[in-house]
């Protein structure tokens, strides 16, 4: 009965997760399109989200409904898992669906801080920690070590003023700007959100593609590639594992070539052979080159017309 009521989950949810992944996967491509906030400090970030506020918010809406949409494929994949192993813990399912939930949260929080501290700093109401002569000394440093066509280059200054002034008035400004980030009032839930959402994902799909590769849902490629790529988003591997949810709502669909694993059909794990397992199949003789069974003159107590008796070889 838990095979059968698995199977038919699974067949029921198929279309439904495959959409979901899909659509995940479009809005999150999606954002690089939308997104047109630029700059190359963080003041001038901040005075382009004041620009582009509209953009910004519709920006968080279609991550957060990208991180929403995910949750649906990894629980699909852990649930799968579970209904063919015991040994997976079903404990961790409220941790696989809320982290792209607390993903989802901190997109949005994330969007109304930075409004907010955009506000601010346009309105100048930010306050810079850094003083004009700390500005100033760490100008003169990279100047020596960069030289003057550096600072041209990298603060592009005005009609009239030094590059080294440039720089100065850059550096309070971009100081007064992350102030602004960190005091808004609605950053340290974005962190927060962000922090535990993505740590628990990397969990959610690790732990979810190691017991689909032991039960035979994913191949060993591909199930080690889905927890590698886990991690890698901690470190900007988002695009490559946008690729491999694409591959798994084509093996919910059976539109895989080659068909998927065998373990999907069945209901049950059907664990892919350790490359040890595989040498040793390998190595095993062929039973169809034994010597058959009442062979004239080789049966136990038989006598040929040849010779005496003879023994059959035990087999060991």
């Amino acid at each position: 009965m838990r095979r059968e009521a698995a199977l038919e989950r699974e067949s029921r949810w198929a279309v439904p997760v495959a959409i979901a992944t899909f659509a995940a996967v479009v809005l999150i491509i999606g954002t690089g399109f939308v997104d047109s906030v630029s700059g190359d400090g963080t003041a001038e970030v901040l005075v382009s989200v004041d620009e582009n506020g509209g953009s910004v918010i519709l920006t968080a809406l279609m991550q957060a409904a990208a991180f929403v949409l995910i949750a649906l494929p990894i629980t699909y994949l852990f649930r799968a898992a579970a209904a063919r192993s015991d040994q997976v813990r079903t404990q961790l399912i409220g941790l696989v669906i809320a982290a792209p939930l607390f993903l989802a949260l901190s997109s949005g929080l994330s969007a109304i801080a930075q409004q907010e501290a955009a506000d601010q700093f346009v309105a100048g109401e930010a306050k810079s920690t850094l003083t004009q002569a700390e500005a100033k000394e760490e100008c003169v440093e990279e100047r020596q070590d960069e030289g003057d066509d550096f600072l041209v280059d990298e603060y592009e200054p005005a009609k009239g003023e030094s590059p080294l002034a440039a720089c100065q008035s850059r550096k309070v400004e971009d100081d007064e700007a992350s102030n602004a980030r960190t005091e808004a009032s609605f950053a340290p839930f974005a962190t927060g959100f962000g922090i535990a959402g993505g740590l628990g994902f990397v969990v959610a799909l690790v732990y979810s593609c190691l017991w689909a590769m032991r039960t035979g849902l994913l191949s060993r490629f591909w199930g080690a590639l889905g927890m590698a790529l886990g991690v890698g988003t901690l470190l900007g591997l988002l695009p490559f594992l946008l690729v491999w949810f694409v591959y798994f709502a084509l093996v919910v669909l059976d539109r895989v070539p080659g068909g998927r694993p065998p373990a999907w059909e069945a209901g049950e794990a059907i664990p892919w052979p350790t490359p040890g397992e595989k040498a040793a199949a390998e190595l095993e003789p062929d039973d169809g080159l034994d010597e058959p069974e009442g062979t004239p003159g080789l049966d136990d107590g038989d006598e040929g017309e040849s010779g005496p008796k003879r023994k059959r070889k035990q087999r060991e």
